[in-house]
């Protein structure tokens, strides 16, 4: 998330390129996070962790955890989930933190909403470390199974999607909370528009306008780019095709990526010229330009989450596969088109990245991978925290 990404990096160390500044172990401390990490104004990082908590709830290896990992690596567990009825359970999309230190997030089952295991939720974390589920779905109109992360407006409404559900056949939905704590359903997917948004976040421009991706559906059912009007009403900007030799892409997943000039960025996971995911760009009079095809190579290939954009103009992301190691990179796309890779991930220093990068204003990268590093579940590790330090 754009303002998110601004915040003031604190005084994280610099010794080193690349540094694993936390290793999840798979017990109390969670375990496998999917979700990206967000900053407070002195550097603390936060996400959720889609397993391990407490590993008696009901559902297998634990519920997950809400963490915070401090600028000496340290790892605080702020909340952990219990599972249905009461709580939530499984949350696997980024946080979002409000100016009074409250942080809310979803989950992608739990609550009280449907059985046997819940529907997801909407939840909030205050400054006390008291968890309130604000919101149960119920898998019908409203949607089901939460996967992308919510934004905050200057109200303190809160606007995300739900994955599955809604009223169209499991197309999943666009919702609002408002700061009063009433749910309404904006838009439900009805598979011609789009269908299943995952990952990344909504973007919102200064009117108040919603943009967003889905990974499935649109003209010919491989995703779309969408705006949504602020009274309501859905404008497809661009249908994603499997179509190798127009090189576009298809199944873009994460945030669709606003610059001043209103041109959006994004990627696509699959598709391009060797049907490894490219980077695109859509002008604000609709026209798409592929910016890179993902080759299977040292570069990395197949990335399942967008962009971040830093004030250098320059575009950020990370790749589930291929690298030097086969377990995923880190790379940069300058303004000028050029890819670089920054990092190839191992296995000891995590694997499998997930989600959107932090970019900091000196630069400096955040993410997190879903397995690799020193723990143990299953013989994958449980995750990691990491930096890059440019």
């Amino acid at each position: 998330m754009a303002s998110t990404a601004l915040l003031l990096l604190g005084a994280w160390g610099q010794a080193q390129t690349f540094t694993t500044l936390y290793n999840f172990t798979g017990g109390a401390d969670g375990g496998v996070p999917f979700a990206g990490v967000i900053q407070d104004q002195a550097g603390n990082l936060y996400g959720a962790t889609y397993y391990g908590g407490d590993l008696s709830c009901q559902l297998p290896k634990g519920c997950g955890v809400v963490y915070e990992v401090s600028t000496a690596g340290t790892e605080t567990v702020l909340h952990t989930f219990t599972g249905p009825p009461s709580d939530g359970a499984f949350p696997n999309a980024a946080l979002v933190r409000d100016s009074n230190g409250n942080i809310y997030g979803t989950t992608w089952l739990g609550g009280s909403g449907c059985e046997p295991y819940g529907c997801g939720t909407v939840f909030k974390i205050d400054t006390a470390e008291t968890e309130t589920v604000l919101y149960n779905f119920t898998g019908k109109s409203d949607g089901c199974n939460p996967s992308q992360g919510m934004i905050l407006d200057r109200s303190g409404a809160l606007f995300g999607t739900t994955l599955d559900c809604g009223s169209f056949n499991n197309k999943g939905t666009i919702f609002k909370i408002d700061s009063a704590g009433k749910f309404t359903v904006l838009h439900g997917f009805t598979g011609s528009d789009g269908a299943n948004p995952a990952y990344g976040y909504l973007s919102m421009d200064k009117s108040g306008n919603l943009y967003g991706v889905t990974t499935s559906g649109g003209l010919f059912d491989y995703g779309e780019l969408y705006k949504l009007s602020k009274g309501g009403q859905l404008t497809v900007l661009h249908s994603f095709r499997r179509d190798r030799d127009i090189r576009d892409g298809y199944s873009p997943y994460g945030s669709a990526v606003l610059d001043e000039a209103g041109n959006i960025y994004g990627t696509t996971n699959d598709g391009g010229s060797h049907f490894a995911g490219t980077i695109w760009k859509v002008s604000k009079k609709g026209k798409e330009t592929i910016l890179h095809d993902f080759e299977w190579g040292a570069r990395g290939c197949h990335p399942p989450a967008s962009l971040t954009r830093g004030s250098n103009g320059n575009l950020y992301g990370i790749t589930d596969r291929c690298g030097a190691s086969h377990q995923g990179t880190l790379y940069e796309l300058s303004a000028r088109g050029k890819l670089t890779l920054l990092h190839s991930f191992n296995g000891p220093d995590g694997k499998y990245p997930v989600d959107e990068v932090l970019w900091t204003v000196n630069g400096t990268l955040f993410g997190i991978t879903a397995e690799g590093g020193s723990g143990n579940c299953s013989g994958y590790g449980c995750g990691t925290v990491w930096e890059y330090v440019p």
